[in-house]
């Protein structure tokens, strides 16, 4: 299984992880950008690092809080993007099933 993990709750840094048959490969970046614009280019990073392309992906889980308030939202709308993209589930959901944000 690949199992790609995102994590943008923390207000000073993103973090992506790669879960490959029980291997894990991770990146991070501080948050010295929108996360908007950082955690795309994470992704990127972390699959071409595994040589992996992302349609060979079989999962997503993202962190849906509690966390920052934006920055919860940036990484669900990208899991939940990538999820209907890609025919995946997110957070073990079904397909089509969305991720949805826990505000504390």
């Amino acid at each position: 299984m690949k199992i790609l993990y995102i994590d943008t709750a923390d207000r000073n840094e993103i973090k992506v992880s790669l879960n490959l048959d029980g291997k894990e490969s991770s990146v991070s970046s501080k948050a010295t950008i929108l996360k908007s614009q950082a955690v795309m280019p994470l992704i990127d990073k972390i699959l071409k690092e595994n040589g992996i392309d992302i349609k060979e992906l079989n999962g997503i889980n993202v962190n849906t809080g509690p966390g920052s308030f934006t920055g919860i939202r940036v990484g669900i709308a990208v899991a939940n993007s990538l999820s209907y993209f890609l025919k995946i589930p997110v957070n073990g959901k079904k397909v089509g099933e969305i991720a949805e944000p826990v505000y504390n």
